[in-house]
């Protein structure tokens, strides 16, 4: 795992948000960084090489075929995990419905 992936890990592993998350599922022919697999929310940590027009072309793919399967996808930097962890856990409950 990368930095933010593990930092993000540690934020969400058990039952951390009310629902069990699972890193490195596969769905398909993808393998997503993390799904919240009751919610159907796919979480992806994008790393600088997302900023290049063929990866974002590559990961609207990614994402449509995901959200084709019923999954709902959220995507954060490595930065916002990193640095502003309070924005993703508040853009995860919010996905996920929960107040807690």
């Amino acid at each position: 795992m990368t930095e933010a992936e593990s930092s993000f890990w540690s934020m969400v592993k058990g039952n951390a948000l009310g629902e069990r998350c699972l890193r490195q599922h596969v769905i398909g022919d993808y393998i997503v960084d993390f799904i919240f697999r009751k919610s159907k929310l796919v979480v992806e940590i994008d790393g600088e090489y997302h900023e290049s027009q063929e990866q974002q072309l590559s990961d609207t793919i990614r994402s449509e075929y995901l959200e084709s399967m019923g999954c709902q996808v959220i995507r954060f930097t490595n930065e916002q995990v990193l640095f502003n962890p309070e924005y993703v856990i508040s853009k995860l409950k919010v996905s996920l419905n929960r107040e807690i």
